[in-house]
């Protein structure tokens, strides 16, 4: 009997690999370029991290998190989300005794305990990015196109940037009141989770997907109505400051994210044709997290994206966008000492930087050249027994099939020199 990866799990494989690596890439650069340095927290936490920072009324803490007793009776999660580690080691490590604001991203997995379809894993991965110590509206437009760029860089056209305000501690209460009236006639038509959500958290009512749900609160109040003139204020700098950057952006006032820690600004990103699972990253501010965890008054804002999702995004839009370069060359030998030639080549070829295999299986030339052709290789290098005795490799280019001799001394750095050239035809 076989053993099969867990249900929720999934194999990323070569051809797969490279282009999470692609994806990478661009996360590294482009959050470098915007003044974030990387964290890196642990998989699994203490579990009270995530019940007092998401909320023990949320979904994820209520139903999805896998929590686990170690042998000194701890108990402990794996990590779920990003930013209730990322709060954690900024206040371990006193980050907020340095210079603010602090910028901070990570890439990672998470974990929950969900029913997996498309787009959604029990092991997923994750970007995002923290920002501490900043109450500017600017800022959180920044943390809203930084996904933007990472999406339109690698290909990603066709998106839909949907931005709310939730209000704060100081005029949401008002609107929670004027809510649960709205549905109190209807609160047994709710779902069963709504039921819970309705005491405790009734805005995320707005967030279910149930039909019943969804046209029980079609027309309940809206929280601009009961926004604070601070909260006000800060929407409509953060709708102006998307304007001069000429980011499309719909207000979509039921969108209230999932986590109980967001204040103002929530936001998520979303591409239809993903179906039900149709947000590519999402986030928005909190302002009193820091301070609930046991820290300093540190404002705060970020976002989160799901790698898987995107990557299914891309290849839906962008066909091969994210398709791998091949290899930079083959080195085709006969055995004995051409054999010994082309492993001396080879090691000094990717000491220089470039991709090139050669042949282990002693195949015939004619199968080394369809080996070079499947790798994508730009070139063949022939090591026969004539080359040999010539001190010169032959070169194929495989983009036109000329072939020119080159002394084994000199190959390596021509060729590195020749692969920094664009191939033409």
């Amino acid at each position: 009997m076989t053993i099969a990866r867990p249900r929720g799990t999934n194999d990323i494989l070569p051809g797969e690999s490279e282009q999470w690596q692609v994806l990478e890439e661009a996360i590294h650069r482009i959050c470098q370029a915007y003044g974030y340095r990387e964290i890196r927290t642990p998989i699994f936490e203490h579990t009270e991290l995530f019940e007092r920072g998401i909320g023990e009324t949320t979904d994820i803490v209520s139903k999805e998190m896998y929590t686990f007793s170690d042998r000194g009776q701890r108990s402990l999660t794996l990590r779920p989300e990003g930013t209730a580690p990322v709060v954690r080691s900024f206040l371990e490590h006193k980050l907020y005794g340095q210079a603010l604001p602090t910028k901070l991203y990570y890439v990672g997995p998470m974990f929950r305990y969900e029913r997996p379809q498309a787009g959604r894993y029990r092991q997923f991965y994750q970007f995002g990015v923290e920002a501490f110590g900043s109450g500017d509206p600017a800022l959180d437009v920044e943390i809203i196109a930084m996904p933007i760029q990472v999406y339109k860089e690698l290909g990603l056209e066709t998106f839909e940037v949907c931005i709310n305000t939730i209000g704060c501690p100081d005029c949401r209460p008002a609107y929670r009141e004027a809510l649960r009236s709205h549905l109190a006639d209807s609160k047994s038509q709710l779902c069963r989770s709504c039921q819970t959500k309705y005491d405790r958290s009734p805005m995320r009512i707005l967030d279910c997907k149930e039909a019943t749900c969804q046209e029980l609160t079609k027309d309940a109040p809206l929280i601009l109505d009961y926004l604070c003139s601070g909260c006000r204020d800060h929407f409509a700098e953060v709708k102006r400051y998307l304007e001069l950057l000429e980011v499309d952006f719909v207000h979509d006032p039921r969108l209230v994210r999932g986590f109980d820690y967001y204040t103002k600004t929530v936001f998520e990103i979303k591409v239809e044709s993903l179906g039900a699972q149709d947000a590519v990253g999402g986030g928005g501010r909190y302002d009193r997290l820091v301070e609930e965890m046991g820290g300093p008054p540190t404002a705060g804002v970020g976002y989160g994206v799901g790698m898987e999702r995107v990557l299914l995004a891309l290849q839906q839009q962008a066909g091969d966008a994210l398709k791998p370069s091949g290899m930079d060359g083959f080195l085709a030998q006969f055995g004995g000492a051409t054999k010994e030639q082309a492993v001396v080549l080879a090691h000094r070829l990717r000491a220089l930087g470039l991709k090139v295999d050669l042949d282990y299986l002693d195949r015939s030339l004619k199968a080394q050249m369809k080996a070079a052709n499947r790798s994508g290789a730009r070139w063949v290098m022939i090591i026969g027994q004539e080359e040999l005795e010539n001190n010169q490799a032959r070169i194929r280019w495989m983009y036109d099939g000329t072939e020119e001799a080159v002394d084994f001394d000199t190959a390596a750095q021509y060729l590195a020199a020749k692969g920094k050239e664009p191939i033409t035809q």
